[in-house]
């Protein structure tokens, strides 16, 4: 799955300006939300929390304009809890992002 950088990166932008301490200021804290999410979801085990745990990192990736991190919120609301493979995804993608800043 290709990172969407140029949306992400748009975003970034439009919001921080020429300010590139804001923009890093809103990278880490993209990115540590995504991490925060991921755990959460990983660990999940019933419904409720699986749910609510990809229900913000769709909300997440809508924020920022992370199309590829929409995406897999939403595989991971049409799979079950625990569903390793959707965890081995977002875990990739977040490694992905956090390699791209």
């Amino acid at each position: 799955m290709a990172y969407a950088q140029s949306e992400f990166e748009m975003t970034l932008s439009t919001v921080a300006g020429n300010d590139p301490a804001l923009m890093a200021e809103l990278r880490t804290s993209f990115a540590d939300s995504l991490v925060r999410q991921i755990d959460l979801l990983s660990r999940a085990r019933c419904d409720g929390n699986w749910q609510t745990a990809a229900k913000r990192l769709s909300g997440l990736g809508a924020s920022f304009h992370a199309g590829d991190l929409v995406l897999l919120a939403e595989e991971a609301l049409d799979g079950a809890p625990g569903d390793p493979a959707v965890v081995r995804k977002l875990n990739t993608y977040a490694s992905r992002f956090s390699a791209s800043g």
